[in-house]
């Protein structure tokens, strides 16, 4: 009751206010939307003069430079510079993110597959030598371990989706290069057909050391190096920026699911470009000199055409992935929950700042290298790599000596067992870090045990082993009419054989010859779909068969069969040993992402591409080059004295070298784990301070440094 004078004051006061013509009520508008701000200004004044003195620094403490990452300002729209549109802020999110990510990745691997093989084919015709050979299979690694360092540091600091859309254009670039090598010159030659017989010396046509030069021989090696530099710089950005990006965006126990698809899109590239390469050429018949340009190019069409569709699919990603902001909207508020959790790295990194200059790049790493953490993780990370290029290259070969496979189905077998155990070990192993959320401890204890199982099942292996064939002059020695070593003998010295292609017969004795012609045939023809040879001097014993004809069968192509059915077995071994190996490939990138601070995380993983591009590009061309070396039995040796491959392997040595490089790769994987859960609680738990010191500006920083 006390209040009614009070309102009905208030309502005379309002009164007038009401009242008057529409003219009065029109010009109290403006009034009305001018008086918020006329409040809110002098108080934002205020608020602006109490911010500025709490964010005063102390003079007595020196000024640190701010995190570009941790800056709220950085998560922008997803747009092309000025061109926003409301429409497409849908997709500014990791998940579409992720998206374009895989599909560039997936382009880069399928170059990985297509490289390797038109190396093999380069390599073969072109007769490289020793030194070309590494040059050319190893620059993209040569490139890699350049840049490493460099890209890590200064793309860490900037816009990491826009040097990964420069990564995507260079790709392009890369992929056309390789593309023109195979479009405008004539590089593989259709193979004719040869009855390689015995055909006396003075009747057989021999190719001189001129015909195997080609005129354009040193114009395609220069430009295959140029796309493997190229492409070993564009893969820096993808798997150091990318995986640190996709790191920063998730949550630390669903980062594992992520990176498992975005790795898994590598292995889908390489499956892709393994299938485009084994692709048959379409055959043509004999093409006139008018035609021999349209001819080549035909046959050289899965190769140029592969590529320029990788270019494709490389450039198509190039502008979404320029249209995303430095730091998506939430990563801010991600990253502040990120730091509540427990800390898995030292602890002397902690609250550590290093500026954008080189020296300060340089003192950083330097820090970092002194961390034996992150040592062994590189360390695991360049042996799974090793274990991999181990495997292209030696199981092939071991399979043709092994269980007597032609090398085609050989190097068929192996793509289809290794790159799907790659895919579902890499796959598995993250889901299984995301759906246990592992601490970085439990991570390590993981990967020691998954290491430990694949190195049994690699020596399970050993076990698995065939009878060997008697092979004409390798362990046979033509009825003691020859010698170890030599495949040429009394009874094919006049036949003149080459030993450029490799054609092996089994003769009725069931001894295998390297040819027709070492065995001395000079007669042959199609009987049910196989081909069989007649007058060989060189076979003397077991029975003879006739054919529908009545001539008396001397021998079959093909290769002697040695009765041997554990062929099913070493697959089961060898595909469960590389599912193992590689379970622990996701956990060892995210161990490594969590043993530095968010802010030095894309250095740490650059560290980790040195080393592992290092091992990649020295120690392995080292190792494998010399276990070839030492398990060979015969070579080819062309007509200009180059040794252009080789044909024999000694089965024995080939088995202890292929599980033996395996077998050390597994085993130094799991001591590094060990070794790494020994030192993990005294470098985690350290309190000396790091050599990484805060950046100083100024005179007075100057000061505090000295």
């Amino acid at each position: 009751m006390t209040e009614e004078p009070g309102n009905k004051k208030d309502a005379k006061n309002t009164a007038p206010e009401t009242e008057g013509d529409g003219m009065d009520q029109v010009d109290l508008g403006p009034l009305i939307k001018i008086t918020p701000y006329l409040k809110t200004l002098p108080t934002a004044v205020g608020k602006f003069r109490r911010l500025h003195l709490e964010k005063s620094p102390d003079s007595s403490s020196p000024p640190k430079l701010p995190d570009p990452q941790l800056s709220t300002s950085l998560e922008g729209p997803f747009g092309l510079g000025p061109l926003v549109f409301p429409a497409f802020q849908r997709f500014n999110n990791i998940d579409f993110f992720t998206f374009w990510y895989f599909l560039l990745v997936t382009a880069h691997g399928a170059v990985f597959a297509l490289v390797d093989y038109c190396l093999k084919k380069i390599d073969k015709e072109f007769s490289l030598s020793e030194k070309e050979r590494l040059i050319m299979d190893y620059s993209d690694y040569h490139a890699s371990f350049l840049v490493a360092v460099l890209i890590a540091h200064y793309g860490g600091r900037g816009n990491r989706s826009k040097w990964m859309a420069a990564s995507a254009f260079i790709l392009g670039i890369a992929s056309i290069i390789f593309a023109l090598i195979f479009y405008k010159y004539e590089i593989i030659k259709p193979v004719e057909k040869s009855e390689e017989l015995c055909i006396e010396e003075q009747h057989r046509t021999m190719s001189g050391c001129r015909a195997l030069m080609l005129p354009h021989r040193t114009e395609c090696i220069h430009l295959f190096i140029l796309g493997q530099y190229l492409h070993g710089i564009t893969g820096m950005p993808l798997y150091i920026l990318g995986v640190t990006f996709i790191f920063d965006h998730v949550p630390t126990f669903s980062a594992g699911l992520y990176l498992a698809i975005c790795d898994a899109a590598q292995l889908l590239g390489y499956l892709l470009g393994f299938v485009i390469s084994s692709w048959p050429p379409p055959q043509h018949g004999n093409p006139n000199e008018d035609e021999n340009e349209i001819q080549f190019r035909k046959f050289q069409q899965n190769w140029w055409s592969g590529f320029f569709s990788v270019a494709v699919l490389s450039w198509c990603t190039f502008l979404p992935l320029l249209c995303f902001p430095c730091r998506l909207p939430g990563a801010h508020k991600l990253r502040f929950e990120k730091e509540k959790e427990p800390p898995s790295f030292d602890k002397r990194l902690k609250n550590k700042e290093y500026g954008p200059s080189l020296k300060d790049m340089v003192q950083t790493t330097k820090c970092l290298l002194k961390n034996p953490l992150l040592i062994c993780y590189s360390l695991c990370k360049t042996t799974e790599s090793l274990t991999f290029k181990g495997s292209m290259s030696f199981v092939p070969i071991y399979l043709q000596n092994q269980f007597l496979i032609t090398p085609s189905v050989a190097s068929m077998l192996t793509g289809l067992i290794l790159i799907p155990g790659l895919a579902i070990g890499h796959f598995v192993g993250g889901l299984i870090v995301d759906r246990l959320e592992m601490s970085c401890k439990n991570k390590i204890r993981f990967t020691v045990v998954t290491s430990t199982i694949a190195l049994v099942l690699f020596i399970l292996i050993l076990f698995v082993e065939c009878e060997t064939v008697k092979f004409a002059g390798i362990n046979e020695d033509y009825d003691g009419s020859g010698n170890l070593g030599n495949l040429t003998a009394p009874c094919n010295e006049k036949c003149a054989c080459p030993s450029s292609i490799y054609a092996s017969v089994c003769g009725r004795d069931d001894t295998e010859y390297f040819s027709p012609c070492f065995a001395g045939c000079r007669a042959s023809k199609f009987l049910h779909n196989e081909k069989a040879y007649y007058n060989c001097s060189c076979i003397k014993q077991g029975l003879t068969n006739a054919d529908t004809e009545g001539d008396f069968v001397d021998a079959v192509s093909g290769k002697c069969s040695n009765k041997c059915h554990t062929l099913p077995l070493f697959f089961a071994f060898f595909f469960s040993s590389i599912l193992f190996s590689n379970l622990s490939s996701i956990p060892v990138t995210i161990t490594i992402l969590q043993s530095a601070p968010a802010n030095l995380n894309s250095l740490s993983l650059g560290i980790t591409y040195t080393i592992w591009r290092i091992g990649g590009s020295i120690f392995a061309p080292l190792a494998f080059d010399v276990s070839i070396a030492r398990a060979c039995i015969y070579w080819n040796i062309n007509e200009c004295g180059i040794k252009e491959r080789c044909w024999i392997h000694n089965k024995s040595k080939m088995v202890y070298i292929v599980m033996g490089l395996c077998v050390f790769f597994q085993s130094s994987t799991a001591l590094l784990g060990l070794f790494a859960l020994s030192k993990y609680d005294s470098v985690v738990n350290a309190s000396r301070d790091c050599l990484v010191h805060p950046v100083m500006e100024g005179k007075e920083g100057k000061e505090e440094k000295t």
